[in-house]
């Protein structure tokens, strides 16, 4: 199982990205997805989550600004970033558990920066 993350970059503060990732190999079923991220000197914190059924979550500082998303037919996660902040910045990560495995994304790099 691979997955593969896009669409970071650098962004003005109040600007907005949008990230995907792609799951692919050999997958029967995606139970949670997620969005991590990790800035530098800091631990990796989970930013978003989603499960199978829909129902999502979110850390307290992005609340109201992102929104988590699937595409189960794809195999997609998505998170739309909206109202950057410079605290946002940081490599992020997807994350999915299937078959009570767990598979990390390389990372995407979002600079949120005047």
């Amino acid at each position: 199982v691979q997955l593969q993350a896009s669409g970071g970059g650098l962004v003005q503060p109040g600007g907005s990205l949008r990230l995907s990732c792609a799951a692919s190999g050999t997958i029967f079923s995606i139970n949670i997805m997620a969005w991590y991220r990790q800035a530098p000197g800091k631990q990796r914190e989970l930013v978003a989550i989603i499960s199978n059924l829909g129902s999502t979550d979110y850390v307290d500082s992005v609340k109201g600004r992102f929104t988590i998303s699937r595409n189960n037919a794809k195999k997609m996660v998505y998170l739309q970033m909206n109202k950057l902040k410079p605290e946002d910045t940081a490599v992020y990560y997807c994350n999915i558990l299937s078959q009570g495995k767990t598979f990390w994304g390389q990372g995407t790099q979002v600079t949120v920066s005047s």
